[in-house]
């Protein structure tokens, strides 16, 4: 299936520029402002080793999917996001068990991984590259409509962001972050910070600010 995209829209100039002096600005002052920064830093210490270890339960995978949405502080359409989560809920939990054991485990090959979560009830590909930052957070971005939209504006990415995200977007969308944490020398959790926050310094939060859940796994 062919994404569908909207033409890309006005540029907002230096206020997305990127440096290395920019990223590591942009991530900390990210964690002065972002009201989850936290909780979110204790998870990406936590997560990839529990992941490993496989001795989690059901609230440490759902916190996941319930913070793809909830990071959005109320901007996100209520009830498509607990109709997502309930989606994900209704998962055979042995089934969430193994298929984070094959990511974890198995070769970092992103696209198998990707399909191997989107195999789950209520996971796209964004909640897929969610799980994916939460196991890898030194290898992987999210994508969401923010990220990817700073990556617009700074040359990184030609196209708007999808209706609906298939895999092959997010492989583009991966490529683009791998040259930029290599470029700057930084992980992927600081770039996806400073990318989260750049969007934020250019657009505030805006009504506009919302951006339709898929569950097309394509």
């Amino acid at each position: 299936m062919t994404a569908k995209r909207s033409p890309v829209g006005v540029s907002y100039g230096n206020t997305m520029e990127l440096t290395a002096d920019r990223v590591t600005q942009l991530a900390a002052e990210y964690v002065e402002s972002e009201p989850l920064s936290a909780v979110e830093q204790e998870h990406v210490a936590m997560l990839p080793e529990t992941f490993a270890s496989g001795e989690y339960g059901r609230r440490d995978v759902e916190w996941v999917v319930q913070w793809r949405f909830r990071r959005y502080l109320g901007a996100y359409p209520d009830r498509e996001r607990r109709d997502a989560e309930q989606r994900f809920r209704e998962n055979d939990f042995e089934t969430v068990l193994d298929t984070l054991s094959t990511v974890v485990e198995g070769p970092a090959d992103t696209r198998t991984n990707l399909q191997q979560l989107t195999a789950l009830d209520g996971v796209d590909v964004p909640i897929a590259s969610a799980f994916l930052q939460f196991t890898s957070p030194e290898r992987y971005v999210a994508v969401d409509h923010r990220t990817w939209r700073v990556l617009v504006e700074t040359g990184d990415l030609d196209d708007s962001y999808p209706d609906t995200p298939v895999i092959d977007d997010y492989i583009g969308f991966d490529d683009a972050c791998r040259r930029l944490t290599d470029q700057f020398g930084v992980d992927a959790w600081t770039l996806y910070r400073a990318l989260w926050r750049c969007w934020k310094t250019a657009f505030g939060d805006e009504p506009h600010d919302t951006e339709t859940p898929s569950v097309d796994r394509t």
